[in-house]
């Protein structure tokens, strides 16, 4: 016999109501899919920062392990693109590790394309709703799909060090824009504010620029150098490999003068806490990056200190950028609250 008990203590079980989706809703989610999640959910801040940052992240992680794939010697380890061989679109047992290190990089790019498109929809969904941070993110997209295609031209034309150079390129400049967007996320879209003057502006122009230099100087060094991405004969760049090395450490140094000199000159004019704390770390990153440099090219090249230096090329370059942009804020934009006139007739409404 049923406890008369158990009517009381024992709750009937409930199902939350399950939302209607009309025919006009699937419509429109597939006329524009972003403007249908953003009209549905609102992304706290937070979220919307560590979206950018994921992007960030995955940039840098695409680069060592591209940088992977070079130097263990599996540039040819698929062999042809958009398949990894003739027959197959995957690695095969075949093709051993090269082929599985290959073909692990490229899928770690759909992994890249998810953390973009990701940024994007959190600052697509954002409210208020900010032009500027769904550019940055739609700019990060299409840098990914313009170098995927060139990832597999560089593959087709046997890892010309040439393309291979402009592949390391393009991946920067991914770095920066997703770099760019994850500081603006933390800000207003206010016009920036000047935070120190005229002319230290002018110096940090020179360090990026020379920044720049460096990186692309670099990629010229990788290209004439012995790590050539496999074990075939592999063209590389007619320069004599240990000036254009020399050449790369001139430089180097002339960032880190640049950088001492920024460090001095903002303690010089009292300048904000933010702008000193970018700068000195920017230049602890250089001065580590400077060892691993120097003990490379006095140890032959050794693969686990190249790839470690091709971490610190990426982390450098985030670091010029965050100083750069350490130099202004944007504070929040006003929001426009209704006037007493306003209210009565809403009340009165």
């Amino acid at each position: 016999m049923r406890d008369p008990r158990e009517s009381v203590h024992k709750r009937r079980p409930t199902m939350g109501r399950v939302p209607k989706v009309t025919r006009a809703d699937a419509k429109a989610a597939l006329r524009n899919p972003l403007a249908f999640i953003a009209a549905r959910w609102t992304p706290e801040p937070r979220t919307v920062q560590r979206a950018a940052m994921s992007a960030v992240v995955m940039s840098v992680l695409i680069v060592v392990t591209g940088g992977a794939v070079r130097l263990t010697g599996s540039g040819l380890g698929c062999p042809t693109w958009p398949k990894c061989t003739e027959n197959s679109l995957t690695a095969t047992s075949e093709m051993g590790v090269h082929g599985v290190i290959e073909f692990g990089n490229r899928m770690l790019t759909y992994v890249l394309c998810a953390a973009v498109g990701w940024a994007i929809i959190a600052a697509r969904s954002r409210k208020p709703y900010r032009p500027g941070l769904v550019r940055l993110g739609w700019a990060q997209f299409w840098i990914v799909m313009s170098n995927a295609v060139l990832g597999g031209i560089v593959v087709l034309v046997g890892l010309n060090p040439y393309t291979v150079a402009a592949h390391f390129v393009a991946t920067s400049a991914l770095i920066a824009v997703a770099t760019v967007m994850w500081q603006r996320t933390r800000e207003g879209d206010t016009p920036p504010r000047p935070l120190v003057g005229k002319a230290v502006r002018q110096l940090v122009w020179f360090l990026t620029a020379a920044a720049v230099l460096l990186i692309l100087v670099g990629t010229v060094v990788t290209g004439a150098g012995p790590h050539a991405g496999d074990s075939s004969e592999v063209e590389r760049m007619p320069v004599d490999w240990e000036t254009v090395s020399k050449l790369h450490a001139v430089l180097a140094w002339i960032v880190v003068t640049l950088t001492f000199a920024l460090w001095f000159v903002l303690k010089a004019v009292d300048a904000p806490k933010g702008p000193l704390k970018r700068t000195r770390e920017l230049f602890l990153i250089l001065l580590a990056q400077g060892v691993i440099g120097y003990v490379q090219y006095f140890t032959d090249l050794p693969e686990v200190l190249v790839g470690l230096h091709m971490f610190g090329s990426a982390v450098m370059w985030i670091w010029v950028l965050l100083v750069m942009m350490s130099l202004r804020e944007r504070t929040e934009a006003p929001v426009d609250l209704p006037g007493p006139a306003a209210e009565a007739s809403l009340t009165k409404a």
